[in-house]
């Protein structure tokens, strides 16, 4: 008598089941996630409670950021332009801005502007400014005694030592026949460099720069380290505050690494926007 045993399925690609991978399962899983914990703060008093104090450390966190990242694109583009200058005294000044910079924690260069270079620097606009009688100089010294513009003052500072790298490396990546070709075409070397090189070189770095943007969001929480009044706090620093002031440590740190990660996220997706519509095709 013959013996017939059911054989098993066919396993369909190597798995068992066939789920697709085409679906941003991980966007999914946050999803999920996110309105689970939106369902249970809106359940919650205390966390109501925290959100509602934390809620203004989110704003002065976008707000150092957007204008902090501004400065370092600005510094960051002096110094690559002084990295690949055929002048020696630029190249040296730039080069010894970027290695002393890289080479410093990020932590230690807010303490340093904050409590170091920020007060000099007060000090002695304050003085040019009596010495020429000019208020407007005076104005300008309060800028320096400000917790939030030094906040600014490290970070753009920091990073625009990385971000001179990264200018660096997309201007050499442009093919030197097109400065070329633009000397020839009757173009100094600043207006081949401003319509040639640079568009060219902003669009192929646009990755790392959207890189960099989201990770000083992240680093932004180190300035908490150099104290700040509460109207100028940022997230980290209130939720200091909140959890010293109540002792509802659970509460306010899941809070504010929920906001870091809901912000960290909106920011990737516009990365990815910008990235997708002005990169370079390939």
């Amino acid at each position: 008598m013959a013996i017939h045993i059911d054989q098993p399925p066919p396993v369909q690609g190597g798995r068992l089941l066939p789920i697709p991978r085409n679906i941003p399962w991980w966007i999914i899983v946050l999803a999920i996630g996110g309105l689970l914990v939106l369902l249970f703060i809106t359940t919650s008093a205390s966390y109501q409670e925290t959100f509602a104090f934390l809620w203004g450390g989110v704003v002065r966190t976008l707000q150092l950021t957007l204008v902090a990242y501004a400065l370092a694109l600005v510094f960051g583009l002096i110094g690559g332009l002084g990295r690949v200058s055929k002048n020696a005294i630029i190249y040296t000044l730039a080069t010894l801005y970027v290695e002393i910079i890289r080479g410093v924690p990020l932590l230690v260069v807010l303490i340093y502007i904050a409590f170091v270079l920020a007060p000099q620097a007060s000090t002695a606009i304050a003085a040019a400014a009596s010495a020429l009688n000019a208020p407007f100089l005076e104005s300008a010294a309060t800028i320096f005694r400000d917790d939030f513009m030094r906040g600014v003052l490290g970070l753009a500072i920091g990073y625009g030592a990385y971000l001179s790298e990264v200018y660096r490396a997309g201007i050499e990546s442009i093919a030197r026949g097109q400065m070329e070709a633009a000397r020839s075409l009757g173009m100094t070397y600043w207006q081949a460099l401003r319509h040639v090189i640079l568009p060219q070189a902003i669009r192929t770095i646009l990755p790392p720069l959207g890189n960099d943007f989201i990770a000083m969001l992240k680093d932004s929480s180190l300035v908490s380290a150099i104290g700040a009044l509460p109207v100028n706090a940022e997230l980290t620093l209130r939720g200091r505050m909140y959890s010293a002031s109540t002792f509802k440590s659970f509460e306010t740190w899941n809070s504010v690494a929920l906001l870091y990660l809901i912000m960290s996220l909106g920011l990737s997706v516009f990365v990815r926007y910008v990235e997708k519509r002005w990169s370079i095709p390939k």
